[in-house]
């Protein structure tokens, strides 16, 4: 029997997609549940594999340690071509998968190290802290935007195939200022996600780590 992987991760976390990857590529694999953001014991789990005790962390069958939502997406497509998760070296939209595949968490997903707890930068000024979380909000909003502005999707952002690229940002986008702000800023982007949303291989997968609720698309907008 194959050994599987582990994965330190979370529900609704950036190891979600990493855990709908692993899905569709039919990998075994075992989930080491680390909420980080709730306080030092969850951190301590994840200290001796990622030493800046952040998830997702994964672990390979052969002992090695990846970190890093976007490298390991990257690296598990890549790793089993078949699955048709990313686009091969010589494909014409490589580069551009790799363009944004990096953009997301140099530009989105390090905000929300700030958004979480913006004492972290702002010391602990309570004012201080709304404007700060008021101003990554329309940074992440900027960002959807600007990427949409150069993308021309086809069924996926990249074309008809879907690419690990729309699991990340299917995820992503669900965080704050949630999706319903998603929507307005980046209409054929948002027609995207629905279709990775509704997608019936995820299916069983959605409900068990990022559950759809009434009103989830719209919760927490404000924040």
């Amino acid at each position: 029997m194959e050994k599987p992987f582990k994965l330190f991760s979370a529900l609704g976390s950036g190891g979600v997609p990493v855990e709908a990857a692993m899905s569709l590529i039919g990998l075994p694999y075992e989930i080491v549940e680390a909420p980080t953001w709730e306080g030092e014991a969850e951190k301590a789990k994840v200290a001796a594999i990622n030493p800046l005790k952040q998830i997702p962390a994964l672990i390979t069958p052969e002992g090695e340690t990846i970190t890093e939502s976007a490298a390991i997406l990257i690296w598990l497509a890549d790793r089993y071509p078949a699955a048709r998760l990313a686009p091969a070296i010589d494909d014409p939209t490589r580069a551009q998968f790799l363009r944004w595949m990096t953009f997301i968490p140099a530009s989105i997903y390090s905000l929300f190290w700030v958004r979480d707890d913006p004492s972290r930068l702002g010391g602990p000024d309570p004012e201080i802290q709304a404007r700060i979380k008021a101003a990554t909000v329309e940074r992440i909003l900027d960002c959807w935007a600007m990427m949409e502005s150069q993308l021309t999707p086809g069924r996926y952002l990249l074309g008809d195939a879907l690419t690990v690229l729309d699991l990340y940002v299917t995820v992503v986008s669900r965080w704050g200022p949630r999706r319903v702000r998603f929507y307005d800023v980046a209409p054929r982007m948002s027609e995207v996600v629905r279709r990775v949303d509704a997608d019936p291989r995820l299916a069983e997968f959605w409900p068990k780590r990022f559950p759809f609720f009434d009103g989830w698309e719209r919760l927490g907008q404000q924040t």
